[in-house]
């Protein structure tokens, strides 16, 4: 069992910037995501999309801000738990909660801080007949790519016309035997340097094309041996091993729905005159996925709301201890694996 002082449900900027603030508290961190990697809808749906409100960022590319935040708590060493959705969670009679994922991983902690942006995410399936038996066993329909070495002198095909379809047509492109990628339209929407690299990859016969067409149907019987694809109300077949759908995500509450929280709008109710704590008592819920009067869905917001949260945290494991808030300019910021930042000190010397 995995046990932390706070268990981070969502590894959205919101998630990753509470294991900063909670790390500045002396306060273990460990994250739970439905995702294959850290930093939710800005990995996932727009990592080279440009942001405009993080302050002290003119603009930052939303991967970019990923990154700078996974280096920015790496001193404090959290876990993770990816690839895998919170599904049950028990309140034991000292005040600990056991969080169980749908995979079987049990997780204890002191405190839960629900920070899944507006939920878990769920792909965007195709409705293709038989898709269903595809996708389990590893029998070829796959919808995240959690370990490209997997399709390593493979054939693939990729569906999808955004960023996600594209990068990993580039990327799969160095891996797999051949790479097809098919959209239902000529025109891609994503960012100019993706379409024109894979541009060229076609130029150069690394990627194969097809547009404007569509993913109807499968032939195999134990698993994808080859796909049908229809082009211009024409079919053709394509050998392929595997078939990787990229057709974005679909945000759900998921099983946090069950979990006895005053749900309002689709969204969890907090007490924001205080510390963003649920109607369950050492359950919390930060950033885009609770509600609140006046709430903002802002990447900042959650930012200034997990920074509180923390502080209750602490307050509640620390009874009748005070804490004395410094700067971290004056602190530093000492992490658990035994780095240390802070600001240069200022040298005394006379002048002759």
């Amino acid at each position: 069992m995995i046990e932390t002082d706070i268990l981070i449900i969502g590894a959205g900027p919101t998630g990753l910037f509470t294991v900063f603030e909670a790390g500045l508290l002396k306060l273990k961190c460990h994250i739970i995501d439905a995702l294959p990697q850290p930093g939710g809808q800005l990995a996932e749906l727009y990592p080279k999309k440009p942001i405009f409100d993080i302050p002290g960022y003119p603009e930052v590319l939303a991967g970019d801000l990923v990154t700078n935040l996974m280096e920015q708590i790496k001193q404090f060493q959290p876990g993770f738990t990816l690839g895998e959705t919170a599904e049950t969670i028990d309140k034991l009679e000292d005040g600990t909660f056991i969080v169980t994922t749908k995979e079987g991983t049990k997780h204890k902690a002191k405190a839960i801080a629900i920070a899944g942006g507006l939920g878990t995410f769920e792909p965007r399936k195709p409705l293709l007949k038989d898709i269903e038996f595809y996708e389990k066993e590893d029998r070829g329909v796959d919808y995240f790519v959690k370990d490209p070495e997997k399709y390593r002198g493979k054939n693939i095909v990729i569906a999808g016309g955004g960023d996600s379809a594209l990068d990993w047509s580039i990327f799969l492109s160095n891996v797999a035997k051949s790479v097809t990628l098919v959209h239902r339209r000529n025109e891609f929407r994503g960012a100019l340097d993706s379409v024109e690299k894979v541009q060229a990859l076609k130029s150069e016969d690394k990627i194969k094309l097809i547009t404007p067409a569509e993913v109807v149907g499968f032939k195999g019987d134990e698993r994808i041996e080859s796909i049908d694809i229809e082009v211009n109300g024409a079919r053709m077949n394509v050998e392929a091993d595997y078939f990787i759908p990229l057709f974005g995500l679909t945000p759900k509450l998921g099983p946090i729905a069950n979990w006895g929280l005053e749900i309002e709008k689709n969204a969890i109710k907090v007490n924001n005159a205080l510390d963003y704590q649920t109607n369950i008592e050492g359950i919390y819920a930060i950033g885009d996925v609770n509600i609140y009067p006046g709430k903002l869905k802002l990447i900042l917001c959650g930012f200034h709301e997990a920074t509180l949260m923390c502080q209750s945290v602490y307050n509640k494991l620390n009874p009748g201890k005070r804490y004395v808030l410094k700067y971290t300019t004056v602190s530093g910021v000492d992490g658990f694996d035994g780095t240390r930042k802070e600001a240069e000190k200022a040298v005394v010397k006379a002048i002759d």
